[in-house]
């Protein structure tokens, strides 16, 4: 038998399975008489406080080593405080005469719910931070014993339906051979703290639990996405060398991350990171990148419930900037819409979104927002080497409508007479075929551009990326996604200006090999990507990575395209 999820941490493991099932606490309808009001409130306020210690406990055994996963149980304090959960509970005790274990369970549920029909996956993934905090504060209401993953008696594969950040927070990391779970998603908790400990994972696997026995033996392939409970000798056998080939493979690669990257024969081509927020993890790769390829700062708008103060972008900003120095930082304005929404921010529900009010068009609809935000941009950006860049540009009109804002926006800042530097680069996204298209007007108006390679593609083959019934036809190896970044490449070039690729595109070693080739000095990605995208660069001189540029252009089909570069590249 073969179980089939999604491959959220890479590795293979082998070894006794260990079902995790913690106490699954519900909640009956229950009504009380009105007498006994004040006593569900007071034992409400006590078993908050009981949840309040465990949760600061479970954050100061984590604040040091890891501070960023340590915020997560911040904002399970944040929730279990939260004034309208609270209120709610409250309301449902004195109002409809709920037991105080049912008022809980109702208004938790009421928020979850709400959040689960947000658009935004990774908003969306944050209701379990919402379970989380409902389960715990329901065990300490019906005076029910913990259960966690701190002592693996012996070295395991942890199969869960989830895991609740609770429940991986105090992760016996030594003895946790794999993490598969039944929900899930790659930006979950799970996949989440499994990629940050080094962890294979397979998330998402339908009737996982039903497929396993308890104490019983499996494989897990996470490089494929694929879980065999009880497999035969043949299938250990292969798994265990896949195993080895792996970990000798990714102590190779590791070699790497550190290394300059240049071809063969010495041609230099930068590497970026991509990040979503100043935290310490997205951080972590400064040390073995050459700039800050893509800062999308809409991360510091998201999960919240108000607009984040440009002093408190300014710190978020300046934080980068500070820390890659000279290195160029390229932070992306608000890029809201298509598959991005916000808590904090009333967007218009359109038919089709991602041909809709998004990214540079929303913040021209909104400029009281846009131009916070470049306030916050630019007074950091005396702190470090800023490139500002604009997303979804359709036009030089989007060009010089955004020019003419950051212009009013440096008066104000003279008015107040506020520092910044005068000196720092204008750039845009190619993602939209009609600016790709004119890339020798755009290289005059700017001082540099970075293909998104995930919008650019989805214009190009006229698809929904985020439909999983037109998945097939989304191909990022299709030969015109890459004539026409080729075409892009030869225009910024002869004008002189600088050109990323900071798309999925940019981490994928096969792709990186042919954009090279087309002319491309600088990629971005993410931290994961580095060391395996700086070792395919150095095994080719350019000559060789030309040609390869060459013939993908060539070629009739996408799977030809990547079939030929599998082949080439191996």
């Amino acid at each position: 038998m073969v179980l089939r999820g999604i491959s959220a941490s890479h590795g293979v493991a082998l070894g006794a399975v260990y079902i995790y099932r913690p106490s699954d606490i519900d909640a009956a309808e229950r009504f009380i008489k009105s007498d006994a009001v004040e006593r569900e409130k007071d034992h409400y306020a006590e078993v908050c406080e009981i949840a309040a210690g465990e949760i600061r406990s479970i954050h100061a055994s984590m604040a040091h080593d890891k501070p960023e996963k340590a915020k997560i149980f911040s904002t399970h304090l944040d929730i279990l405080y939260d004034p309208d959960i609270r209120n709610e509970i409250i309301e449902g005790i004195e109002a409809e005469l709920w037991a105080g274990s049912w008022a809980i369970w109702k208004a938790y549920g009421k928020f979850i719910e709400v959040i689960e029909k947000t658009k935004d996956p990774v908003i969306r993934e944050r209701s379990v931070d919402l379970e989380d905090v409902r389960k715990r504060i329901l065990r300490i209401w019906h005076r029910l014993p913990g259960s966690n993953l701190t002592s693996l008696s012996a070295p395991v594969i942890i199969a869960a339906r989830d895991l609740l950040p609770s429940d991986t927070a105090t992760l016996d990391r030594r003895n946790a051979l794999a993490i598969i779970t039944e929900t899930g998603g790659a930006s979950s908790h799970s996949a989440i703290i499994a990629r940050s400990y080094g962890i294979p994972a397979v998330v998402g696997i339908p009737r996982l639990l039903e497929s396993l026995r308890q104490n019983g033996f499996a494989a897990v392939d996470a490089l494929t996405g694929e879980v065999f409970p009880d497999p035969d000798n043949e299938t250990q056998k292969r798994l265990a060398a896949k195993r080895a080939r792996y970990l000798r493979e990714a102590a190779e690669i590791k070699k790497f991350s550190k290394r300059k990257s240049a071809t063969a024969d010495g041609m230099r081509i930068d590497i970026g990171l991509n990040i979503g927020c100043a935290d310490d993890d997205d951080l972590a790769g400064a040390t073995c990148t050459d700039f800050v390829g893509l800062f999308r700062t809409e991360f510091l708008f998201m999960g919240r419930k108000d607009l984040p103060s440009e002093d408190e972008q300014f710190a978020a900003y300046r934080k980068v900037l500070e820390l890659y120095g000279k290195r160029p930082v390229t932070l992306r304005t608000l890029d809201i819409g298509g598959d991005k929404q916000l808590d904090c921010m009333e967007t218009p529900k359109e038919d089709n979104p991602f041909l809709g009010n998004r990214a540079l068009r929303l913040c021209f609809a909104y400029p009281g927002i846009f131009k916070t935000q470049l306030r916050a941009a630019l007074r950091a950006s005396v702190f470090g080497n800023l490139h500002l860049m604009l997303p979804m540009v359709g036009s030089i009109d989007d060009i010089r409508r955004a020019k003419s804002i950051i212009q009013e926006v440096e008066d104000d800042l003279d008015c107040d007479g506020i520092a910044y530097n005068r000196d720092f680069r204008l750039g845009i996204m190619i993602e939209i075929p009609s600016i790709a298209m004119i890339a020798d007007l755009a290289a005059e108006e700017v001082d540099f551009a970075s293909i998104g390679t995930n919008d650019l593609c989805q214009y190009l083959t006229a698809v929904d990326r985020m439909n999983p019934e037109v998945s097939g036809y989304y191909q990022s190896f299709h030969p015109a996604v890459f004539r026409l970044i080729g075409k892009v490449a030869g225009h910024f070039s002869g004008a002189g200006k600088q050109l990323c690729v900071c798309g999925e595109m940019g981490g994928d070693p096969f792709a990186a090999a042919a954009l090279v080739g087309l002319g491309l000095r600088k990629l971005s990605m993410g931290l994961s990507s580095v060391a395996q995208v700086k070792r395919m660069i150095s095994r080719l001189p350019i000559l060789a990575f030309e040609e390869i540029a060459r013939t993908v252009q060539e070629l009739p089909t996408a799977d030809e395209v990547e079939n030929f570069l599998k082949q080439i590249l191996g």
